[in-house]
């Protein structure tokens, strides 16, 4: 089989490991699409997306549209005479004009195992529901929102102390392998592409900084979870003397719950215990306004009375 000639589209982290793998597979990747430059950091200077960063070390053309509508942007990628447009995490919707432009159409690396999550966040989702499985999907792509037809699936197992993190990296392996594989027998896995379930869909919608805030009256495995689905992007957080803190590790403790929810019920030199509305988390990393994240045994041994047994948490984000 002739090397394609394949465009790329993609922007964080994520989608610059998957160029990464294309370029040390040696396809043929003519140009890559990415977006804007945006203000980072504490001087606001411009800052080039991850994936940028790649193709400028490989000498590849790079686009940076802010938006794919106009008819100016299918006539430049027209104009690229690409078989191929491979897209990962990209951030803009792709219209029908540009769907319809390269000889084997778009496809998409969609982290989670479709139906199941489709949207922004199914990393986030997938673990603030408790997944045990989740995976990657290469798509074909559509007009729909992750509705295409499915070439390729890679499953990931989520282990109870997975963070964000930790899952989007398996994820990431685990895309990087699907998407060459598809590569290898495109022809095939084309033809024999499986629609989708419509029926069995959940929508990934992207988290709000509102669900970052700790409703202590729920469960502790519940908490658990949306503290490690927060790490990284939007870190749960409670509210104790007025003060917000970050809590970036903790543990379901096997004790019974034997507090108020929200309540400290124990502390100690390395940690401290929180009652939730049914079991208890222990807290063993948090991140004070303003201050670098720290372990509780750091904090404890100069500050030991921030986190006493018998303080609690506020019940609204906005005590």
């Amino acid at each position: 089989m002739e090397k394609l000639r394949i465009c790329f589209a993609g922007t964080p982290a994520f989608a610059a490991a998957h160029l990464q793998a294309l370029l040390a597979a040696q396809h043929s990747v003519v140009a890559v699409y990415t977006q804007p430059d945006r203000p980072a950091g504490r001087g606001k200077k411009l800052q080039a997306s991850p994936v940028k960063e790649v193709a400028q070390a490989h000498t590849l053309p790079v686009f940076q549209p802010a938006s794919l509508k106009p008819i100016t942007e299918a006539e430049a990628l027209a104009a690229l005479d690409i078989d191929l447009l491979i897209v990962v995490a990209y951030g803009l919707i792709l219209p029908k004009s540009i769907l319809d432009i390269p000889r084997l159409g778009c496809l998409n690396v969609h982290a989670s195992i479709l139906p199941r999550w489709r949207g922004a966040a199914p990393i986030e989702r997938s673990l603030l529901a408790g997944d045990k499985v989740t995976g990657v999907t290469i798509m074909q792509m559509d007009e729909g929102l992750d509705t295409g037809a499915m070439l390729d699936t890679e499953t990931v197992q989520i282990e109870d102390s997975d963070t964000r993190l930790d899952l989007e990296e398996k994820l990431q392996i685990a895309g990087q392998t699907a998407l060459l594989r598809t590569l290898s027998e495109l022809p095939a896995k084309q033809e024999s592409a499986t629609a989708q379930d419509d029926t069995q869909s959940c929508y990934a919608a992207k988290l709000e900084k509102a669900e970052a805030f700790i409703d202590w009256s729920r469960s502790a495995e519940e908490i658990n979870r949306q503290i490690r689905a927060g790490i990284g992007r939007n870190p749960a957080y409670g509210i104790i003397d007025g003060q917000r803190l970050r809590i970036l590790e903790g543990l379901v403790a096997n004790d019974a719950t034997d507090g108020e929810p929200g309540q400290i019920t124990r502390s100690d030199k390395t940690r401290f215990s929180v009652s939730c509305g049914a079991g208890t988390i222990d807290v063993l990393r948090v991140q004070l306004a303003g201050k670098n994240a720290a372990a509780v045994a750091d904090i404890s041994n100069s500050r030991p009375e921030l986190f006493a047994a018998g303080k609690t948490f506020a019940s609204s984000p906005a005590t």
